[in-house]
């Protein structure tokens, strides 16, 4: 089955609705109403745009004129030719009662189909006045029509008012399906552009979705809106308008993801429809790359799927690539598309060793496979609602998340949590569990698990207490994400572009949809993303600010200043930033480039010397009085003083003359005060010496 998300995005309230359509770059939906006005709902804001007169005609595009076929309802489908003052330029005869529907053949522009309640579909050719030929099996009249878009089959669908649909073979004539289950007249009959399903409307107001490769019935839908008049899907969109007695409504079917995958070299594989295709980022050679842009990548195909892909992922080592769907499973050589293996599964993960991987069977069968060949089948205790892979295999259940050891399915760990997506770090120390709301970051503690398995010591019915530590919760949803060492990189809600590590968000870019994370090329710098239209951006991401804060991460200050001289001087008050919010002052103080930060810093050391240089480079008032405040804490009054001139502090000074019973620096205050003016202190000096 294709396990289709099925969620209704729009409900809008009108007059029977007769005809609709969504507009192909726009979130709008019209709707033409049998009262004979029109309707345009947003339906992202959910609002009623706009009514208008509505007239009744299609289009038809014929070589560079635009012609238009009017049909009301009788027997002739007239040509007009709007270039020529409306004439009609040509008039088809043929059918013996009314004619409900044409539709132009999407292969061939100048070749029409009609639905008539003579119970036949006829289907002709512009510049012939009569019909090519003629369907007929229909027992009552034929309502509806629609021909396949995708790929090599030549067919047509129709609905009827005997309650049925067939699928037709318009080369061969011939009826190849006729699907049953509506319960009153057939209504609205459509091949879906992008899915590889067909949906019928039907006056029992159900909306019916069909494989249209196996014809199974997928899915019934009953929004409790009367009959349903009309359909209509949009190539590159998962949404679908449906028309009813009491108004229209949207619906969005499947998963917005594309089917794409990146390999760690840039070779990107993905599906459109049933078609596999690459790019290479290699092949770019050198062309400037910037931040955000299309990338212009020269497209190969690899071959057609034998299922419809829903997700096509590359092992860890690139070698192979699975594709899913349909309840299905093959494994092909990345290169050269070779079936390697295949199977059926609700799910399939790669384990982080690239020979392994693990299928879902059903609810509570999991399989491991090796090299290929099945090495183990076992039974989760609370069931498998979902798998995921990595270095170890995750199995989701209503009661939370189980961890298994990949090699003899050991419980390594249960945890109370619903996940939507788990990432490993490539040295399997740290994984990523995003759940609907928030994520979290894990620490493995591979030697505990390992002592614990030994000595059996710390083990529960929940395995193994020690196995992981918190490092942190974030509230922020995530889409997509990977690591590159131990920063986690990840797509949030909001279309944001970010990165974690050590307790830290850091915003690489905000992007203006939603992107799916590829990968990340460190000979590059740069990060690759893909959206559902398949356009690949990227964005520049320095692997040696990476290097640098997981070497921070791991306390290995070594290769921490190793990797130093290789950050650009621009990105160092950032790394810097990242060293003092992780407690490390010093380093921080010798990487900024930012002299206001390196100030800072500096009176947090209690660095004098550094702070008196950076207070004679800045000039300012402020920064005098704040080092005047540390000199004094540290007992150094000569410095002190020489800060509180500077900053012209007589208050502060006349504070520290008193205090340190400094006969020769009150009378200089004195002097100095009465000179800019400062009367209260200069009348209090005078004073104090008895003058």
């Amino acid at each position: 089955p294709l396990r289709l998300d099925i969620k209704r995005k729009l409900t809008a309230r009108s007059d029977r609705v007769k005809s609709v359509d969504l507009h192909p770059t726009e979130p709008w939906m019209l709707a033409s109403l049998y009262n004979g006005s029109v309707c345009v709902w947003n339906h992202e804001t959910q609002v009623n745009k706009h009514t208008q007169f509505q007239f009744d005609v299609e289009y038809l595009h014929h070589g560079d004129k635009q012609l238009k076929a009017k049909r009301i309802y009788d027997m002739l489908i007239k040509l007009w030719d709007w270039e020529k003052k409306w004439s009609c330029s040509q008039v088809f005869e043929g059918h013996t009662h009314y004619v409900m529907q044409i539709v132009i053949n999407p292969k061939d522009n100048n070749q029409f189909a009609s639905a008539s309640l003579d119970r036949t579909i006829k289907v002709w050719q512009l510049g012939s006045s009569s019909p090519n030929f003629t369907l007929e099996g229909h027992e009552k009249g034929v309502n509806c029509i629609d021909y396949y878009s995708g790929g090599d089959k030549p067919y047509l669908i129709s609905g009827a008012d005997d309650r049925l649909v067939k699928i037709w073979d318009y080369q061969n004539k011939t009826c190849v399906q006729t699907l049953e289950g509506h319960a009153q007249n057939v209504s609205c009959v459509s091949f879906h552009p992008e899915l590889p399903i067909i949906i019928t409307g039907s006056e029992d107001g159900t909306v019916r979705i069909w494989h249209s490769s196996t014809y199974r019935l997928e899915s019934t839908l009953n929004y409790g809106m009367e009959r349903v008049w009309c359909v209509c899907g949009l190539r590159g969109s998962n949404n679908v308008a449906l028309g009813y007695d009491e108004g229209s409504i949207i619906i969005k079917l499947g998963r917005e993801e594309p089917a794409m995958s990146m390999d760690t070299s840039g070779k990107i594989i993905w599906a459109k429809h049933s078609e596999v295709q690459q790019a290479n980022l290699k092949a770019m050679g050198d062309t400037e790359i910037k931040d955000g842009e299309r990338l212009p990548l020269a497209v190969k195909d690899m071959g057609s799927c034998e299922i419809y892909p829903q997700t096509i992922q590359h092992n860890p080592n690139g070698r192979f690539v699975v594709v899913c769907g349909d309840g299905e499973y093959i494994i092909y050589t990345a290169m050269a598309l070779r079936n390697k293996s295949f199977g059926s599964a609700q799910e399939f993960v790669w384990a982080h060793d690239s020979s392994e991987y693990a299928i879902r069977e059903s609810n509570s069968v999991v399989k491991i496979f090796k090299n290929f060949k099945e090495k183990k089948s076992f039974k989760p205790d609370f069931g498998a609602e979902g798998i995921y892979g990595g270095f170890l295999l995750g199995v989701r259940s209503v009661n939370g998340l189980a961890f298994y050891d990949w090699e003899n399915t050991e419980l390594i760990r249960r945890i109370e949590i619903q996940p939507k997506h788990i990432f490993w770090s490539d040295s399997g120390e740290l994984v990523c569990i995003a759940t609907e709301d928030s994520f979290f970051i894990l620490r493995y503690l591979s030697e505990k698990v390992a002592a614990s398995q030994e000595n059996n010591e710390g083990v529960t019915e929940d395995g193994i207490e020690d196995a992981f530590e918190v490092c942190g919760e974030i509230q922020e949803v995530v889409k997509t994400g990977l690591w590159v060492g131990d920063c986690f990189i990840y797509t949030s809600s909001v279309n944001r572009l970010n990165y974690f590590v050590g307790g830290e968000i850091v915003t690489i870019a905000h992007l203006d949809r939603t992107m799916y994370l590829l990968g990340y090329i460190p000979k590059d710098d740069r990060l690759y993303l893909g959206d559902k239209e398949l356009n690949i951006v990227s964005y520049s991401l320095l692997v040696s600010v990476l290097e640098y804060q997981t070497a921070v991460m791991r306390r290995d200050f070594g290769m921490a200043d190793k990797v130093l001289p290789t950050i650009p001087k621009e990105q160092r008050t950032r790394v810097a930033h990242f060293l003092e919010k992780q407690g490390f002052k010093q380093q921080a103080l010798a990487v900024s480039s930012d002299s206001e930060h390196r100030f800072e810093l500096a009176l947090q050391l209690g660095e004098l010397k550094i702070a008196y240089q950076l207070a004679v480079e800045a000039e300012s008032e402020q920064k005098w009085k704040q080092l005047a405040e540390l000199a004094i804490s540290k007992c150094q009054f000569s410095l002190a003083q020489e800060c509180l001139h500077h900053a012209q502090d007589y208050g502060g000074l006349l504070l520290l003359a008193t205090a340190s019973g400094n006969a020769a620096m009150v009378g200089k205050l004195a002097e100095g005060a009465e000179r800019d003016g400062k009367n209260n202190v200069a009348f209090m000096t005078y004073f104090l010496q008895g003058k």
